[in-house]
């Protein structure tokens, strides 16, 4: 394949017109034109739909400039700083982080890396995306499944206590104690804990359902139950003595991954904010967490 023509299909597909794109660049229409008609017939397919109302990419089209278009990126960036003698990240970086990680920390990360890397552009989703097709340089994800076509690394781990406030007397024998769970219909009936007596069962009753584990905390700080929540967003209270630690749930750590495309090679911005992760949280640890949220920009 053309590597020059496929910039050329790619230049022209970001642009959206043969004519928007040499306008933007320079270049001689014609000359773009002959280009991607060049890619399309050594490729036999139309990536284009020409038409009088100006091109539009077929589905051939889409998914090639989906898939090679941040690659030519990273391409132009590399070479770019390596001719100015300069790794300091610039362009934009996309990051999709889970729901919760973004809530209480995506905010203040992105701030204090883009004080660091004003030349940079962050934009985070907070929803599921296959960063592949979709073009994004890191994904966040907890305990993700196995994925040949991602590395990277763990940068914060966490357990899941259950938790409640002083006044909530910790059910014995066949007594079951109110429950704020997450998410709607029916849930456990039970919590299996490890605590300061071993492994015991508590019995619950669910009283509230909720959307987000933010909402579950701040539910049993008014004492509506117990709830089984992250250390990390109960670390303060703990600590104040505003809610109790009745045990920590059986089960396998939280762990959260940073993780990018193997087969592409680590731009600058992705090094730089996988270090940025590294400086806000050196140990992982879920009190970090918490201390990170509390503390001041």
């Amino acid at each position: 394949m053309d590597l020059l023509a496929l910039a050329d299909f790619n230049l022209v597909a970001r642009h959206g017109s043969f004519g928007e794109a040499a306008r933007a660049t320079g270049r001689p229409k014609a000359t773009l034109s002959r280009r991607v008609s060049e890619l399309e017939g050594s490729l036999d397919l139309r990536l284009f739909e020409r038409g009088p109302r100006g091109l539009k990419l077929t589905q051939e089209g889409h998914a090639l400039y989906e898939r090679t278009g941040a690659l030519l990126t990273e391409i132009a960036e590399s070479a770019a700083a390596i001719a100015s003698g300069s790794e300091r990240p610039r362009g934009r970086l996309r990051i999709s982080a889970p729901m919760l990680f973004s809530q209480i920390a995506m905010g203040k990360l992105v701030a204090t890396f883009a004080l660091k890397y004003p030349e940079l552009e962050v934009t985070t989703e907070d929803r599921g995306v296959d960063m592949i097709e979709e073009g994004y340089d890191l994904v966040i994800r907890v305990n993700p499944d196995p994925d040949e076509s991602l590395i990277g690394r763990v940068f914060l781990r966490d357990r899941l206590v259950v938790v409640a406030k002083p006044e909530l007397e910790r059910p014995s024998g066949k007594a079951v104690a109110p429950a704020v769970l997450r998410g709607p219909g029916a849930g456990s009936t039970a919590w299996d804990i490890t605590g300061p007596e071993g492994k015991s069962r508590i019995a619950i009753k669910p009283v509230a359902h909720l959307s987000s584990l933010i909402m579950v905390r701040d539910t049993v700080r008014l004492g509506v139950g117990a709830a089984c929540l992250p250390v990390s967003l109960v670390a303060h209270d703990l600590e104040a003595g505003t809610l109790v630690h009745w045990g920590e749930v059986d089960g396998p750590e939280i762990a959260l991954w940073a993780l990018y495309p193997s087969r592409r090679l680590l731009s600058a911005r992705v090094s730089a904010f996988l270090d940025h992760l590294k400086d806000a949280f050196p140990t992982g640890e879920p009190e970090e967490l918490a201390a990170y949220l509390h503390s001041g920009a």
